[in-house]
């Protein structure tokens, strides 16, 4: 059973910044494409950006391109969410997401990342 674990939430005032993780317990990381996604309160899960399995490709949705930034540490399982110049509209509960092992899936789509994290609050205040 893959386990995704989220660290690094907390209360960030409009205007700065915050880096989330997500460590997976997954012998094959190398070759699972990772998601971050959010759900803000009384809206849809929405799609934040992908990476994929070499970390060699990036897609953001483009409410966050150009302040979100997402990047991997193959060696540590691991995989980051640098989020800059928040805003009130990115408050949400944040999850990380992980398709299977080899899948070689690139996209947005959430039913494609079968393995989910349990969600870290990011409450962003004006």
């Amino acid at each position: 059973q893959v386990q995704l674990v989220e660290s690094g939430g907390g209360l960030v005032q409009a205007g700065g910044s915050l880096r989330l993780s997500c460590v997976a317990s997954v012998q094959t990381f190398d070759t699972v494409t990772m998601g971050w996604f959010r759900q803000a309160p009384g809206k849809e899960r929405e799609f934040v950006g992908v990476i994929s399995w070499s970390g060699g490709s990036t897609y953001y949705a483009d409410s966050v391109k150009g302040r979100f930034t997402i990047s991997r540490d193959n060696a540590k399982n691991t995989v980051f969410l640098q989020m800059n110049s928040l805003t009130p509209a990115d408050t949400a509960v944040y999850y990380c997401a992980a398709t299977k092992a080899a899948s070689y899936y690139f996209g947005r789509s959430p039913s494609e990342f079968v393995y989910w994290g349990q969600g870290t609050q990011i409450p962003v205040s004006s």
